[in-house]
């Protein structure tokens, strides 16, 4: 990956200035070296349109890097006084006494503060951790309460845009078949039921009426739109330019115009910090692109030979016991071409062409994606280790994974989004909120849908168990 082992452009990176495979300063892509700003001047989605090149495509994710790693300033519009982290553009009652607070945001100066293990990109420690909930409407308070939000651990985007590229074709599948069941009661004037599965996964089953109702008690792991939303520990986030759009309002106080603009709100400074169009679709886009194209963790073979003889068992164990049941070793994947904006994305979001033409990026075009196996059909088998499905993940006996007091989108405290597997190596600590410091930590802590598993799990003689851990150590991001 670039510039994985160039310490001196990380550092460059980490310190938000240009790198050394950055635009150049001129072209007002990116500011000096020295400026205290990230943003010199925004960036125009028109320059970057259509399928687009590995150079163009390359000058695009250089641009992201950037504004990932940089660390925005009131130069750039850094700050909220008037406006509140919540998803819905909403103003404050009266201006913030604390710029930056725990609870609410702001958090942090960079994407790159959380996304750091084991490189940009990467998860977070528990120091890292964020707070998230549904009444972040007017905080002029700051506490880490439960009661009041839910703290949660950062997860790694590697193989992010593969992930969104699943959910959007598993979308399609799902609503294709509610339209079919539709057309089979139209047309035989009676009740249909049809399973909703995709990929090998199963999210229960939908029944239509000959009258158009609609019985939607059937679903499984999946909202009632049928859309997969395979970001956020939750499952509810559709996209990463939904992602993008509102990490950097809660996090950074930094607005991108689509949906802070004069587009939703009819201002250009929405939060009255004194600064207007903040972050321009076309820097979102570069963010969203610099993201989408981060290689996929591989399994790696170890070098050690004891390693090697562990991993082998604990791979064939990993199945005997049921993980594989939910931590799926790789979905198929169709195309890699992957459009932004993408075409199902939440209001506030821009979707496919609406704000001129989308751009295309052939994740087909680096040299990782050769490393994809495929199989009989010629899909690309996205070894991810998930299913993109929620599951109930704690129960009375095993609580640990349930320790949320609050819902979240609706949906339930203990039900998440199975985490995929592939970077766990590098990616602890474990668990929703980072608390759980090993693997054997977080296995034993699966109760619910996952507690046969984790039950045989204990089961097993001490050997077998080490076996298993040798597996997914080595499921590692390749630095």
């Amino acid at each position: 990956m670039r510039l994985r082992t160039d310490l001196k452009a990380g550092l460059l990176l980490a310190l938000g200035f240009a790198t050394v495979t950055a635009a150049p300063a001129e072209d007002k892509k990116l500011p000096a070296p020295w400026e205290e700003r990230a943003i010199t001047a925004p960036l125009d989605r028109a320059d970057f349109s259509g399928m687009l090149t590995r150079e163009k495509l390359d000058e695009l994710t250089s641009i992201g890097e950037h504004l990932f790693g940089a660390h925005f300033t009131p130069l750039d519009g850094v700050g909220r006084p008037m406006a509140t982290q919540a998803i819905i553009p909403t103003k404050r009652r009266r201006e913030t006494r604390l710029s930056f607070q725990r609870m609410a945001g702001m958090d942090a100066a960079s994407c790159a503060s959380c996304h750091n293990m084991p490189v940009a990109g990467g998860a977070g420690d528990f120091v890292a951790n964020v707070f998230v909930s549904e009444g972040f409407s007017n905080a002029d308070f700051d506490s880490i309460d439960p009661q009041f939000s839910n703290e949660r651990n950062t997860n790694h985007l590697f193989g992010a845009g593969l992930i969104e590229l699943l959910a959007r074709e598993m979308t399609v599948d799902l609503q294709a078949i509610r339209e079919e069941a539709a057309r089979q009661a139209r047309a035989g004037g009676g009740t249909v039921t049809l399973p909703l599965e995709t990929k090998g996964v199963s999210f229960g089953s939908i029944t239509v009426e000959a009258d158009g109702m609609v019985d939607l008690s059937g679903l499984d792991g999946v909202d009632t739109d049928l859309v997969i939303r395979p970001f956020s520990q939750k499952g509810v986030m559709t996209s990463l330019r939904q992602f993008t759009v509102n990490a950097l309002n809660q996090h950074h106080g930094m607005q991108s115009t689509e949906r802070f603009g004069a587009r939703w709100t009819g201002e250009a400074d929405y939060d009255e910090d004194g600064k207007g169009d903040e972050i321009s679709p076309g820097d979102v886009s570069a963010m969203v692109a610099w993201q989408a194209t981060l290689e996929p963790p591989f399994a790696t073979i170890p070098d050690d030979e004891a390693w090697r003889t562990a991993s082998a068992n604990g791979d064939k164990i990993f199945d005997s016991i049921g993980c594989s049941s939910c931590h799926i070793r790789a979905l198929p994947l169709s195309s890699l071409e992957f459009a932004d904006p993408g075409p199902v994305d939440a209001a506030g979001t821009l979707r496919g062409d609406e704000d001129g033409a989308a751009a295309v990026y052939d994740l087909g075009l680096y040299e990782w994606a050769a490393r994809l196996e495929r199989n009989e059909a010629g899909q690309a088998m996205v070894p991810l280790f998930g299913d993109l499905k929620r599951h109930r993940i704690a129960d009375q006996k095993v609580a640990i994974l349930g320790n949320e007091l609050l819902a979240q989108r609706f949906v339930d405290r203990d039900v998440f989004m199975t985490g995929e597997l592939w970077g766990i190596a590098d990616t602890g600590p474990y668990g929703h909120r980072g608390d759980l410091t090993t693997l054997d930590d977080v296995i034993r802590a699966h109760g619910g849908e996952g507690s046969q598993s984790a039950r045989a799990y204990e089961a097993l003689a001490e050997t077998d168990r080490s076996a298993l851990i040798a597996f997914l150590k080595t499921l590692v991001i390749d630095r």
